[in-house]
């Protein structure tokens, strides 16, 4: 049976001079946990496909920001009409989706990888242009996972990063020992 004392986990964080107060129930943690492994799941088998398939990014880049009032058009053609830019993207795509996700899965450099994935869905955001029902759509609710999993330090929940954290170099643990790290750990 599953131990919720009613145990609350207090926040509080000021951004601006406006602060915000919360208290996250202690079954948030498996939440959390969720998320991560969805989103890494998911981020993880569209890299692997595109690794395992013929993956080329050059016709999205070339028609899909013209077709739909993008304001980043010139950009994407740019893209897809810069061949050294089109080789790095046909790699780093992939490889880089199959890495966040791997990287989420297992909880090791889970803000970093977090970041990464946030980073990769606003591009796709902009690539998948469309306001026909506002400017919410799935990648930039996918892109609030990550920077959900990044906030929450989502590494630490059954993940590699909270044995990292406590590794200890010189007695003293790494986090303790270089702070930053906490930037990309957790």
């Amino acid at each position: 049976m599953a131990d919720t004392q009613h145990q609350y986990n207090e926040f509080r964080s000021t951004i601006g001079g406006i602060t915000v107060d919360g208290r996250a129930h202690s079954l948030s943690a498996w939440f959390v946990l969720a998320l991560r492994l969805v989103i890494g799941f998911a981020f993880f088998y569209s890299g692997a496909e595109k690794l395992l398939g013929s993956f080329e990014a050059q016709s999205y880049l070339a028609n899909v920001a013209a077709t739909n009032g993008n304001p980043l058009e010139g950009v994407f053609l740019w893209m897809s009409q810069t061949p050294w830019f089109m080789d790095f993207l046909n790699v780093v795509v992939p490889w880089g989706e199959a890495a966040i996700g791997l990287g989420l899965i297992v909880g090791f450099l889970t803000r970093l990888a977090a970041f990464f994935g946030a980073f990769m869905m606003l591009l796709f955001y902009f690539g998948n242009w469309d306001m026909a029902h506002g400017f919410i759509n799935s990648d930039f609710m996918y892109m609030l996972v990550f920077l959900s999993v990044a906030a929450f330090g989502a590494g630490r929940i059954l993940g590699l990063d909270a044995y990292m954290e406590q590794y200890e170099i010189d007695g003293q643990p790494l986090l303790e020992k270089y702070p930053s790290l906490e930037y990309i750990l957790g």
